[in-house]
């Protein structure tokens, strides 16, 4: 009779060790990757709440102070010089507030055109190489906007 040995085949430590080694770094590196797009999320929705209590409580007080005033004004009688005061008052900061919305927007309105005109000229100059030549004098565009 013969007895049949088999051996068992036992795995190298050393190849377990770097497996479970790969797989930890695999996870860690998974982790971090889903961590900052989850932080970018969360700034995200943090940034949005902030800006939407701000804008509530900016008109919140706007609304209680208008019409708190307005209420006001039509409690007192129509010849009080209270009454008198925060109508003239009213319209002459409505008056102010226009003029002065509109001259910030004429200022923004130059400062883009401004911006836009020194882009085209960027975009000529970049357009057209220029190339002296020592026999002939350089044939440049003439920049001059004073017209």
């Amino acid at each position: 009779m013969s007895t049949i040995q088999q051996e068992a085949v036992q795995p190298d430590p050393l190849v377990s060790l770097g497996e479970a080694i790969e797989s930890a770094a695999g996870s860690v590196s998974g982790v971090a990757a889903n961590a900052s797009v989850s932080a970018k999320a969360a700034a995200r929705k943090v940034k949005a709440t902030a800006n939407s209590g701000a804008y509530h409580a900016a008109y919140g007080v706007a609304y209680g102070v208008v019409f708190s005033a307005v209420f006001l004004v039509e409690l007192l009688p129509e010849n009080n010089v209270l009454r008198r005061g925060l109508e003239n008052g009213a319209e002459e900061g409505l008056d102010a507030a226009i003029t002065k919305s509109a001259a910030r927007r004429a200022k923004h309105r130059v400062l883009i055109e401004a911006e836009e005109e020194e882009l085209e000229f960027d975009q000529e100059d970049d357009a057209v190489p220029h190339v002296e030549e020592k026999t002939a004098p350089s044939k440049k565009k003439s920049t001059d906007k004073s017209n």
